[in-house]
Protein backbone atom coordinates (compact mmCIF):
# COMPACT_ATOMS: atom_id res chain seq x y z
CA UNK A 1 0.00 0.00 0.00
CA UNK A 2 1.08 3.61 -0.52
CA UNK A 3 1.33 5.63 2.69
CA UNK A 4 1.50 9.42 2.92
CA UNK A 5 3.65 10.87 5.68
CA UNK A 6 5.73 13.83 6.81
CA UNK A 7 9.39 13.37 7.71
CA UNK A 8 9.99 15.45 10.83
CA UNK A 9 12.13 15.70 13.94
CA UNK A 10 12.19 16.99 17.48
CA UNK A 11 15.67 17.81 18.76
CA UNK A 12 17.19 15.56 16.08
CA UNK A 13 14.92 12.63 16.99
CA UNK A 14 13.44 11.92 13.54
CA UNK A 15 10.18 10.27 12.54
CA UNK A 16 7.78 9.45 9.77
CA UNK A 17 4.48 11.07 10.81
CA UNK A 18 1.22 9.66 9.42
CA UNK A 19 -2.13 11.43 9.66
CA UNK A 20 -4.13 8.37 10.70
CA UNK A 21 -7.39 10.04 11.69
CA UNK A 22 -10.16 7.80 10.49
CA UNK A 23 -7.74 4.99 9.61
CA UNK A 24 -8.56 1.50 10.89
CA UNK A 25 -5.30 -0.42 10.56
CA UNK A 26 -4.61 -3.18 13.07
CA UNK A 27 -1.68 -3.32 15.46
CA UNK A 28 0.09 -5.83 13.23
CA UNK A 29 -0.17 -3.43 10.31
CA UNK A 30 1.27 -0.59 12.36
CA UNK A 31 4.17 -2.77 13.50
CA UNK A 32 5.02 -3.61 9.89
CA UNK A 33 4.70 0.01 8.77
CA UNK A 34 6.96 1.15 11.61
CA UNK A 35 9.63 -1.41 10.81
CA UNK A 36 9.49 -0.40 7.14
CA UNK A 37 9.57 3.38 7.49
CA UNK A 38 11.97 3.45 10.44
CA UNK A 39 14.51 1.05 8.91
CA UNK A 40 17.74 3.03 8.68
CA UNK A 41 18.82 0.85 5.77
CA UNK A 42 15.61 1.61 3.88
CA UNK A 43 14.61 4.57 1.70
CA UNK A 44 13.02 6.60 4.54
CA UNK A 45 14.87 5.76 7.75
CA UNK A 46 13.98 7.25 11.11
CA UNK A 47 13.99 6.61 14.84
CA UNK A 48 10.32 5.68 14.82
CA UNK A 49 6.82 6.09 13.45
CA UNK A 50 4.27 8.63 14.69
CA UNK A 51 0.53 8.63 14.09
CA UNK A 52 -1.86 11.53 14.55
CA UNK A 53 -5.08 9.75 15.55
CA UNK A 54 -8.63 10.74 16.39
CA UNK A 55 -9.41 12.38 19.68
CA UNK A 56 -12.42 11.86 21.92
CA UNK A 57 -14.71 13.92 24.15
CA UNK A 58 -11.78 14.97 26.37
CA UNK A 59 -8.94 15.19 23.83
CA UNK A 60 -8.63 17.18 20.60
CA UNK A 61 -6.56 14.40 19.04
CA UNK A 62 -4.37 11.48 19.99
CA UNK A 63 -0.87 10.17 19.34
CA UNK A 64 0.59 6.72 18.90
CA UNK A 65 4.30 6.01 18.52
CA UNK A 66 6.25 2.92 17.44
CA UNK A 67 9.99 2.32 17.73
CA UNK A 68 12.07 1.09 14.82
CA UNK A 69 11.70 -2.53 15.99
CA UNK A 70 7.91 -2.25 15.77
CA UNK A 71 7.28 -2.02 19.52
CA UNK A 72 4.81 0.63 20.68
CA UNK A 73 5.97 3.14 23.31
CA UNK A 74 3.87 4.76 26.02
CA UNK A 75 4.89 8.17 24.73
CA UNK A 76 7.67 10.08 22.99
CA UNK A 77 8.11 13.73 23.92
CA UNK A 78 10.11 14.69 20.85
CA UNK A 79 7.51 12.97 18.71
CA UNK A 80 4.63 14.49 20.66
CA UNK A 81 5.73 17.97 19.63
CA UNK A 82 5.64 16.94 15.96
CA UNK A 83 2.21 15.33 16.31
CA UNK A 84 0.96 18.36 18.22
CA UNK A 85 2.07 20.64 15.41
CA UNK A 86 0.30 18.46 12.85
CA UNK A 87 -2.83 18.39 15.00
CA UNK A 88 -2.77 22.15 15.49
CA UNK A 89 -2.45 22.77 11.77
CA UNK A 90 -5.17 20.26 10.90
CA UNK A 91 -7.66 21.65 13.42
CA UNK A 92 -6.73 25.34 13.40
CA UNK A 93 -5.88 25.47 17.13
CA UNK A 94 -2.78 26.30 19.15
CA UNK A 95 -3.22 24.27 22.34
CA UNK A 96 -4.79 20.95 23.27
CA UNK A 97 -4.80 17.95 25.53
CA UNK A 98 -3.53 14.90 23.64
CA UNK A 99 -4.51 11.30 24.29
CA UNK A 100 -1.48 8.99 24.57
CA UNK A 101 -1.25 5.21 24.95
CA UNK A 102 -1.48 5.15 28.75
CA UNK A 103 -1.86 8.81 29.71
CA UNK A 104 -2.45 12.27 28.27
CA UNK A 105 -0.41 15.45 27.82
CA UNK A 106 -1.01 19.17 27.47
CA UNK A 107 0.61 20.85 24.47
CA UNK A 108 0.67 24.40 23.17
CA UNK A 109 2.34 26.54 20.51
CA UNK A 110 5.27 28.37 22.13
CA UNK A 111 7.38 31.32 20.97
CA UNK A 112 10.10 30.16 18.59
CA UNK A 113 13.30 28.93 20.25
CA UNK A 114 15.20 30.60 17.41
CA UNK A 115 14.15 32.46 14.26
CA UNK A 116 12.16 30.17 11.99
CA UNK A 117 12.13 27.22 14.42
CA UNK A 118 8.54 26.07 15.06
CA UNK A 119 8.36 25.42 18.80
CA UNK A 120 5.88 23.44 20.86
CA UNK A 121 5.56 23.35 24.64
CA UNK A 122 4.49 20.16 26.38
CA UNK A 123 3.88 18.99 29.91
CA UNK A 124 5.10 15.50 30.86
CA UNK A 125 4.33 13.55 33.97
CA UNK A 126 3.77 13.10 36.71
CA UNK A 127 7.05 11.23 37.00
CA UNK A 128 6.86 8.21 39.25
CA UNK A 129 9.57 6.40 41.20
CA UNK A 130 7.50 3.24 41.74
CA UNK A 131 9.40 0.56 39.81
CA UNK A 132 6.78 -2.07 40.63
CA UNK A 133 4.72 -0.51 37.83
CA UNK A 134 7.36 -1.16 35.13
CA UNK A 135 7.85 -3.85 36.48
CA UNK A 136 11.48 -3.95 37.65
CA UNK A 137 12.13 -6.72 40.18
CA UNK A 138 15.20 -5.58 42.13
CA UNK A 139 14.01 -6.21 45.70
CA UNK A 140 12.90 -2.63 46.41
CA UNK A 141 10.08 -0.34 45.32
CA UNK A 142 12.23 2.68 44.44
CA UNK A 143 15.75 3.11 43.13
CA UNK A 144 17.26 6.56 43.67
CA UNK A 145 21.05 6.83 43.37
CA UNK A 146 21.55 3.09 43.97
CA UNK A 147 23.59 0.64 41.89
CA UNK A 148 21.60 -2.21 40.31
CA UNK A 149 23.44 -5.49 40.70
CA UNK A 150 21.90 -7.02 37.56
CA UNK A 151 23.61 -4.40 35.38
CA UNK A 152 27.22 -4.52 34.13
CA UNK A 153 28.03 -1.22 35.87
CA UNK A 154 28.69 -0.02 39.39
CA UNK A 155 27.19 3.37 38.68
CA UNK A 156 24.32 4.60 40.83
CA UNK A 157 21.09 4.80 38.87
CA UNK A 158 17.86 6.66 39.48
CA UNK A 159 14.75 4.95 38.13
CA UNK A 160 12.01 7.24 36.80
CA UNK A 161 8.95 6.56 34.66
CA UNK A 162 7.43 9.49 32.76
CA UNK A 163 5.57 7.28 31.71
CA UNK A 164 8.30 5.51 29.70
CA UNK A 165 10.70 3.76 32.12
CA UNK A 166 14.18 5.29 32.45
CA UNK A 167 17.39 4.45 34.29
CA UNK A 168 19.59 7.53 34.69
CA UNK A 169 23.17 7.80 35.95
CA UNK A 170 24.97 11.12 36.43
CA UNK A 171 28.53 10.97 35.14
CA UNK A 172 31.54 13.27 34.80
CA UNK A 173 32.10 12.08 31.24
CA UNK A 174 29.95 9.85 29.05
CA UNK A 175 31.42 6.47 28.15
CA UNK A 176 29.37 5.33 25.17
CA UNK A 177 30.68 1.77 25.27
CA UNK A 178 29.54 1.45 28.87
CA UNK A 179 26.18 3.02 28.03
CA UNK A 180 25.64 0.56 25.19
CA UNK A 181 26.65 -2.31 27.46
CA UNK A 182 24.09 -1.36 30.10
CA UNK A 183 21.40 -0.57 27.55
CA UNK A 184 21.94 -3.84 25.73
CA UNK A 185 21.30 -5.81 28.92
CA UNK A 186 18.02 -3.96 29.45
CA UNK A 187 17.12 -4.44 25.77
CA UNK A 188 17.08 -8.22 26.14
CA UNK A 189 14.00 -7.94 28.41
CA UNK A 190 15.43 -10.09 31.22
CA UNK A 191 13.07 -11.67 33.74
CA UNK A 192 13.71 -8.86 36.24
CA UNK A 193 12.93 -6.18 33.59
CA UNK A 194 10.45 -7.74 31.13
CA UNK A 195 9.29 -4.46 29.53
CA UNK A 196 12.87 -3.20 29.12
CA UNK A 197 13.96 0.37 29.93
CA UNK A 198 15.70 3.38 28.42
CA UNK A 199 19.16 4.02 29.85
CA UNK A 200 20.78 7.48 30.00
CA UNK A 201 24.08 8.91 31.13
CA UNK A 202 23.77 12.60 32.02
CA UNK A 203 26.44 15.30 32.53
CA UNK A 204 25.84 18.50 34.48
CA UNK A 205 26.93 21.62 32.63
CA UNK A 206 26.81 24.35 35.22
CA UNK A 207 23.76 25.13 37.32
CA UNK A 208 21.34 25.55 34.41
CA UNK A 209 22.27 22.95 31.78
CA UNK A 210 22.38 19.20 31.32
CA UNK A 211 23.71 16.94 28.54
CA UNK A 212 22.00 13.58 28.06
CA UNK A 213 23.03 10.52 25.99
CA UNK A 214 20.53 7.67 25.74
CA UNK A 215 20.29 4.02 24.76
CA UNK A 216 16.61 3.84 23.85
CA UNK A 217 14.67 0.60 24.05
CA UNK A 218 13.61 -0.55 20.62
CA UNK A 219 16.05 1.86 18.96
CA UNK A 220 19.52 1.58 20.50
CA UNK A 221 21.98 4.43 20.93
CA UNK A 222 20.10 7.52 19.76
CA UNK A 223 20.98 11.15 19.18
CA UNK A 224 17.88 12.24 21.07
CA UNK A 225 15.14 10.88 23.33
CA UNK A 226 12.63 13.42 24.60
CA UNK A 227 11.32 11.46 27.56
CA UNK A 228 14.92 10.72 28.59
CA UNK A 229 15.68 14.43 28.65
CA UNK A 230 12.58 15.08 30.78
CA UNK A 231 13.30 12.15 33.11
CA UNK A 232 16.94 13.19 33.48
CA UNK A 233 15.92 16.75 34.28
CA UNK A 234 13.53 15.51 36.96
CA UNK A 235 16.17 13.12 38.36
CA UNK A 236 18.74 15.94 38.51
CA UNK A 237 16.34 18.04 40.58
CA UNK A 238 15.27 15.09 42.72
CA UNK A 239 18.90 14.42 43.65
CA UNK A 240 19.54 18.16 44.22
CA UNK A 241 21.97 18.57 41.34
CA UNK A 242 19.64 21.15 39.84
CA UNK A 243 16.81 23.17 41.35
CA UNK A 244 13.12 22.50 40.91
CA UNK A 245 11.20 25.25 39.07
CA UNK A 246 14.41 26.74 37.64
CA UNK A 247 14.84 27.01 33.85
CA UNK A 248 17.27 24.47 32.41
CA UNK A 249 18.58 23.81 28.90
CA UNK A 250 18.91 20.10 28.15
CA UNK A 251 21.31 19.24 25.33
CA UNK A 252 21.85 16.06 23.37
CA UNK A 253 23.61 15.14 20.13
CA UNK A 254 20.53 16.10 18.16
CA UNK A 255 20.03 19.57 19.61
CA UNK A 256 18.34 20.93 22.72
CA UNK A 257 15.12 21.62 24.60
CA UNK A 258 14.37 24.07 27.40
CA UNK A 259 12.22 23.50 30.44
CA UNK A 260 11.95 22.97 34.16
CA UNK A 261 10.91 20.24 36.57
CA UNK A 262 8.44 20.59 39.42
CA UNK A 263 8.51 18.84 42.79
CA UNK A 264 5.12 17.27 42.01
CA UNK A 265 6.72 15.27 39.19
CA UNK A 266 5.54 17.39 36.28
CA UNK A 267 8.15 18.46 33.72
CA UNK A 268 7.56 21.30 31.29
CA UNK A 269 9.52 21.20 28.05
CA UNK A 270 9.70 23.53 25.06
CA UNK A 271 11.39 22.36 21.88
CA UNK A 272 11.33 22.30 18.11
CA UNK A 273 8.89 20.45 15.86
CA UNK A 274 10.63 20.66 12.50
CA UNK A 275 9.15 19.38 9.24
CA UNK A 276 11.79 18.30 6.71
CA UNK A 277 9.82 16.89 3.80
CA UNK A 278 6.43 15.49 2.89
CA UNK A 279 5.74 12.60 0.56
CA UNK A 280 4.70 8.98 0.33
CA UNK A 281 6.18 5.49 0.18
CA UNK A 282 5.07 2.12 -1.08
CA UNK A 283 5.02 -0.23 1.92
CA UNK A 284 4.87 -4.01 1.97
CA UNK A 285 3.32 -4.38 5.41
CA UNK A 286 3.70 -8.14 5.66
CA UNK A 287 7.42 -8.05 4.87
CA UNK A 288 7.96 -4.72 6.70
CA UNK A 289 9.70 -3.21 3.69
CA UNK A 290 9.47 0.28 2.17
CA UNK A 291 9.78 0.72 -1.57
CA UNK A 292 9.47 3.69 -3.91
CA UNK A 293 9.45 7.07 -2.17
CA UNK A 294 7.93 10.17 -3.76
CA UNK A 295 8.75 13.55 -2.20
CA UNK A 296 6.10 16.22 -2.75
CA UNK A 297 7.60 19.07 -0.74
CA UNK A 298 10.82 20.02 1.02
CA UNK A 299 10.76 22.37 4.03
CA UNK A 300 14.16 23.88 3.28
CA UNK A 301 13.63 27.06 5.33
CA UNK A 302 12.85 25.02 8.45
CA UNK A 303 15.84 22.75 7.90
CA UNK A 304 18.13 25.77 7.60
CA UNK A 305 16.62 27.48 10.64
CA UNK A 306 17.17 24.43 12.84
CA UNK A 307 20.73 23.98 11.57
CA UNK A 308 21.47 27.59 12.48
CA UNK A 309 19.95 27.16 15.95
CA UNK A 310 22.02 24.03 16.67
CA UNK A 311 25.20 25.66 15.41
CA UNK A 312 24.59 28.64 17.70
CA UNK A 313 24.27 26.46 20.82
Amino acid sequence: MRIDFTKCHGSGNDFALVDARGVEWGDGDWEGIARALADRRGPVGSDGLLALVDGDAAHAFGMRMWNSDGSEAETCLNGLRCVARAGFEALGIDQAQVRLKTSCADVRRDPDLAPGVVTIGEVAGPATLDVDQWPMAIGRHHNVEVAIEQLPSERRFTAVAIPNPHLIAFVDAIDEAELVGVGSVCETAPDWLPSRANVSFAELRGNDALYVRTFERGVGLTDSCGSAMAASLFAACLTERLAFDAPVTVFNRGGLVRGFAQADGMVRVSGNATFEWRGSAEVDVGRALAGEVVVDRHFNDEIAAWAAAVEAK
